[in-house]
């Protein structure tokens, strides 16, 4: 096993290592990442779970909502500023093409909140407008599901469009305060002429792929240890089929010839 020590095999070995060590290291963070996952699942459970509470126990102007209450319900009264109302593009159900329709309700005491009021089915492209239902005069109330705020070039608010809700984003082109953070809408009171898509729920018990991915990543670190150590069988194999070659085969001695053993 001599060959082991020259310095192919060693840096052979060093890259094995290497290989190995990093794929456990992917492995673990994948494992980290299924507690952090669950951990997840386990605040939103609790979170659709609580009664609704008026909107200003949770959310402020201006200001972030706490992450801890994202599907969270609040509940606000309001009116639609249905003149602000903001396309969200590029929305799909079950494969088919739509977008959200996100309205400002403004409240009694001047700041608005957006709401998700939900989905429709559209062939917009993004290039032009869609029709969009009204909304309904007057007060209406509200309960929906806290939402974070966006963030990046795709939160922009263009001729009142954009491909992500942000609330800080949609402050810059509206002439009022709002909430940070945004609603998904459960329920709006009275009922819109034209009912929209409700909100797809966030699955709190899917884990995702994390634990597959750990347990393949830990496999590419075992297969590599394996591969080193077959290559390494195989190479003392060769040498050792190599060496009896080289010795040759041992004749015996045949009747007739002469063995200097027997002199004298």
């Amino acid at each position: 096993m001599r060959f082991l020590f020259t310095r192919r095999w060693v840096l052979f070995a060093l890259t094995v290592g290497l290989l190995a060590w990093g794929a456990t290291l992917l492995g673990q963070w994948q494992f980290h990442r299924l507690d952090d996952r669950r951990a997840e699942n386990r605040l939103v459970k609790q979170n659709l779970a609580q009664p609704p509470v008026p909107i200003d126990e949770l959310l402020a102007v201006a200001k972030a909502p706490d992450p801890d209450h994202e599907w969270r319900k609040v509940i606000v009264h309001g009116t639609w500023d249905d003149r602000h109302t903001i396309v969200l593009k590029y929305q799909t159900r079950d494969g088919g093409a739509g977008v959200d329709v996100v309205t400002p309700l403004v409240t009694a005491a001047g700041p608005a909140v957006l709401v998700d009021r939900g989905w429709m089915a559209t062939e917009n492209s993004g290039a032009t407008r869609p029709k969009l239902p009204t909304s309904p005069a007057g007060e209406v109330t509200v309960i929906g599901w806290i939402r974070k705020d966006a963030g990046g070039r795709a939160s922009e608010v263009n001729d009142l469009a954009t491909r992500a809700i942000s609330s800080t984003a949609a402050g810059k082109v509206l002439g009022y305060s709002l909430y940070g953070g945004f609603l998904d809408a459960e329920t709006e009171s009275p009922a819109p002429a034209k009912a929209l898509g409700a909100t797809e729920l966030p699955d709190d018990n899917s884990e995702g792929p994390h634990f597959f991915y750990g347990l393949q990543w830990w496999f590419f670190g075992f297969l590599a240890i394996f591969g080193f150590g077959y290559l390494a069988y195989d190479e003392w194999q060769q040498a050792r089929r190599r060496a009896e070659a080289s010795e040759g085969p041992q004749h015996p001695a045949v009747d007739g010839e002469h063995d200097p053993g027997d002199e004298g």
